[in-house]
């Protein structure tokens, strides 16, 4: 076996939704370097890391995104790493997961470019596939964790990687999260304002469901603050398996964690539901939002581009929901609303 690393050169609006489907084909490893995420996280006064003078500007202004693929013999292997996750039901087909399947290099590499284009309809994806070559198993684990570092993400929750460590006061709580195959790693506009959102408003004895978990940071944050009613939904169950672990990892086994949409929630009312999701679905679900919150509850919504803000501040009002509250960074948007 050896490892394949491909390089795709995107936009920073582009990064995630390449990065969700890299994933969802199989890539056993994914590294991102984004210039405005980094140039952010070190001018961040609460920031744990640091830069050389120019190095920044040496960046310059694309993302880069560097994933890596076991080949065998046979060639690539693609899907999920077990046929556990085969579901007849479609769960976790959203982003078009494909089975487990070995393929030659050659059409991997057009699948991914393939891909790329159906992104390319929605998003810019700038430059796109530059390329692939081979690197050694001691390469591939150094380029890996290379750009991933401890970083603070509200208040009280700093992010670390499993392989740092991280010194902290007694009012910081460490949330350890990898980079692996679900959406969401913390770095995110849209996942920081969820969290300072939360950290703000979250009480301990709160009802919370995080809808479209993903990795489970959100839920994994709401428990570091204190929360201990904490359900965590995807339609993906390589999502939930993810999250699952993400969770055991941190000490918080109590989240119940499982596969399905918000008709499936197992609690009748709740004190917050957290959706970082999409705007489209955010406006699709919006009508159902109010009967799953209690009267003083509120939902907490983002992974909204500004461009689609007006459509989902319509779709939210339209439902009957108030918005109390409104978040920006960069071109992304959060909302708090009540009923």
């Amino acid at each position: 076996m050896q490892w394949v690393e491909i390089t795709i050169v995107t936009t920073e609006d582009a990064s995630d939704a390449i990065c969700e489907m890299l994933a969802q084909i199989g890539a056993d490893g994914i590294a991102v370097c984004d210039p405005y995420e980094i140039k952010r996280i070190i001018e961040d006064p609460d920031s744990l890391s640091y830069a050389d003078d120019g190095y920044i500007d040496s960046l310059g202004t694309d993302v880069t995104i560097n994933a890596y693929f076991a080949e065998f013999d046979e060639g690539i292997r693609l899907g999920p790493k077990s046929e556990e996750y085969e579901n007849p039901e479609g769960i976790g087909r959203i982003y078009a997961n494909i089975g487990t399947k070995t393929v030659p290099t050659e059409d991997a590499m057009n699948l991914i470019k393939e891909r790329l284009a159906d992104i390319g309809q929605f998003l810019d994806v700038g430059k796109g596939f530059t390329g692939y070559k081979y690197v050694k198993d001691e390469d591939w684990e150094i380029i890996w964790k290379a750009d991933y570092k401890a970083f603070r993400i509200s208040d009280r929750i700093v992010i670390c990687p499993s392989w740092e460590t991280v010194e902290t006061d007694d009012k910081t709580e460490v949330v350890y999260l990898d980079p692996g195959s679900a959406f969401g790693t913390g770095t995110h506009e849209t996942t920081s304002m969820c969290a300072e959102l939360l950290d703000k408003n979250l009480n301990p004895d709160d009802k919370l469901l995080d809808l479209g978990t993903g990795s489970g940071i959100l839920a994994i944050i709401a428990a570091k603050l204190g929360c201990k009613n904490i359900e965590a939904i995807d339609i993906d169950r390589l999502a939930v398996d993810v999250a699952k672990d993400n969770c055991e990892k941190n000490g918080c086994e109590f989240i119940d964690c499982y596969a399905g949409e918000l008709k499936d929630a197992k609690s009748d009312k709740y004190d917050i539901i957290v959706a970082n999701i999409i705007a489209d679905v955010i406006c699709a679900i919006a009508p159902d939002i109010p009967s799953k919150i209690k009267d003083d509850g509120f939902f907490l919504c983002s992974g909204i581009i500004n461009t689609k803000a007006d459509r989902v501040e319509k779709a939210l009002t339209d439902a009957g929901l108030k918005i109390c509250e409104t978040c920006s960074k960069n071109d992304w948007m959060a909302y708090i609303c009540r009923k």
